[in-house]
């Protein structure tokens, strides 16, 4: 994963500015946060995070085609 270094914070100011933080995380898109000099949280929009958690349904199609194809003579033989 690429990171932006402009939108690198240490988890002290996000504490301490919580509100500057997150303009930040408006405008840029996300914010990562730094903890003992690693980074550690990832501050985004929650409609953002959303999209990054679920897989369009046509892609989840697609990929169960594909390990029916990959796999059918294990499923007919599972099916006896």
């Amino acid at each position: 994963m690429m990171i932006n270094t402009d939108n690198i914070v240490p988890i002290s100011t996000a504490n301490q500015n919580f509100s500057k933080v997150a303009r930040m995380a408006d405008e840029n898109g996300e914010v990562v946060i730094m903890k003992n000099n690693a980074p550690c949280y990832v501050l985004m929009e929650f409609s953002r995070f959303e999209k990054t958690r679920t897989a369009p349904s046509e892609q989840v199609e697609s990929l169960a085609e594909q390990i029916m194809y990959e796999n059918d003579e294990v499923f007919r033989e599972l099916a006896k």
